[in-house]
């Protein structure tokens, strides 16, 4: 039995499945069949798309956990370090 190739679906591919899904009109099973995906797949898609949904609102949005890094001060550091 040969193995399926990996297939890079873009984003709007995966956008449609979502809708489709959160839809309802059709079952996991179906839209799995319709589109040539896995159901878990399906499922991912759709919890990342309504996770995100809140962004194309103006959510609030979360700082980054790590600082803006300076990189012109990190080489003149080193520069020092190795005079």
């Amino acid at each position: 039995m040969s193995k399926r190739p990996r297939r890079n679906h873009s984003p709007a591919f995966k956008a449609k499945v979502a809708l489709a899904a959160i839809r309802g009109d059709k079952t996991l099973v179906e839209l799995a069949q319709q589109f040539d995906v896995y159901p878990n797949q399906i499922t991912a898609w759709k919890s990342q798309l309504l996770d995100g949904a809140a962004d194309g609102f103006g959510g609030e949005r979360s700082e980054p956990s790590m600082p803006a890094v300076d990189v012109k001060t990190l080489h003149a550091k080193i520069g020092e370090l190795t005079l």
